[in-house]
């Protein structure tokens, strides 16, 4: 190992200080730590929000293995570190490979183009969390239909799904609820308040169960 990959991987803070700590290769991608703190800041205002959501609807210990389907940075899972859960944080290959962060902070993950089928060996998933990735496959020219067909795939029988996407997305998705046996828990407007980026603008988070 050369003396660069090796310096690259200093500097990092202890378990579990390193999740919520800026780690030093964010200038990989030009992100400032001030940044990174609001990102983190914000995803455990969602995280808690979607908790506060599910909470009434699910038994104890019935949630534990979790796939982020676009982890950016890896702060959704960050946010659920007191929560006893696993989480798999999803990549996509065609964007930033953010993966380096994500595992500086001590995470887990992998690359993925969700047009196309998800290896779930050795495990499937209690809950997935699909944060506009509906609108990126539909800019790619894929199909939502397959994309709903997969995520019933992956999910355990009396699974969650959250979605946060647009509102044409979540009207999209309300359509083919009853074909998969899906139940819709709950739709809600983005949080007021938060920071927040284009992705964003007019979204919708949608729980359901399968």
């Amino acid at each position: 190992m050369s003396e660069v990959q090796r310096a690259r991987g200093s500097g990092l803070a202890p378990w579990p200080a390193r999740l919520t700590s800026p780690p030093p290769r964010l200038s990989d991608f030009d992100i400032s730590h001030d940044k990174f703190e609001k990102d983190m800041d914000t995803w455990q205002r969602r995280v808690d929000n979607y908790w506060n959501l599910l909470t009434p609807k699910i038994r104890p210990d019935t949630i534990r293995n979790i796939m982020d389907m676009k982890a950016n940075l890896g702060s959704f899972a960050a946010g659920l570190r007191d929560k006893p859960v696993w989480v798999m944080n999803v990549v996509p290959e065609d964007g930033p490979n953010t993966l380096k962060i994500i595992y500086d902070r001590g995470l887990i993950g992998s690359m993925h183009d969700w047009c196309e089928a998800f290896s779930t060996y050795p495990r499937t998933y209690d809950l997935l969390h699909a944060w506009t990735v509906f609108s990126d496959i539909e800019k790619k020219g894929c199909s939502a239909e397959d994309l709903l067909l997969e995520m019933d795939r992956i999910l355990r029988p009396n699974g969650y799904i959250i979605i946060r996407d647009r509102r044409v997305v979540v009207d999209f998705i309300k359509k083919h609820l009853t074909a998969l046996h899906w139940e819709s828990i709950t739709i809600v407007e983005a949080e007021a308040g938060l920071e927040s980026d284009e992705a964003d603008t007019n979204n919708q988070t949608k729980v359901k169960v399968k």
